[in-house]
């Protein structure tokens, strides 16, 4: 699989839109909300016309767009803001008692060890099962 210059910008501007709409104030589509919208895209615009998002500026400013109208309608949420939800969400998939173990372990059971930033954070639990 080749990485194509034109993925990585989208991979930029994507997540220079997720930092700059994270603050949370462009979360409903009230006036102050869509003033804040409506400055952060001028930003995100002067990013795209100085060559600080990548060398594709029509996507750019398209991205900049897109982004300026979900958080109009109140539609550009940050992810980031529900951990609970994603913490059960990893276990989801799962049988129990394979689910039940995972939520203990997403709740700090058990030890954790490596990083992010060094490909990966490894929970484990050890359970002891009656024969």
């Amino acid at each position: 699989m080749f990485v194509t210059t034109e993925k990585i910008l989208m991979l930029v501007v994507l997540i220079l839109l997720v930092a700059l709409f994270s603050s949370g104030t462009a979360h409903s589509a009230g006036p102050a909300a869509a003033a804040s919208a409506q400055k952060t895209y001028q930003y995100d615009r002067a990013d795209c016309n100085s060559g600080i998002a990548g060398p594709d500026k029509a996507a750019c400013l398209r991205e900049a767009g897109a982004a300026l109208q979900e958080a109009k309608s109140g539609r550009l949420v940050d992810a980031n803001t529900d951990f609970e939800s994603n913490r059960i969400a990893r276990c989801a998939y799962l049988n129990e008692p394979d689910k039940g173990y995972c939520l203990r372990r997403m709740n700090g059971e058990g030890t954790v060890s490596g990083s992010v930033a060094g490909g990966g954070i490894l929970r484990e639990l050890k359970v002891i099962v009656p024969e």
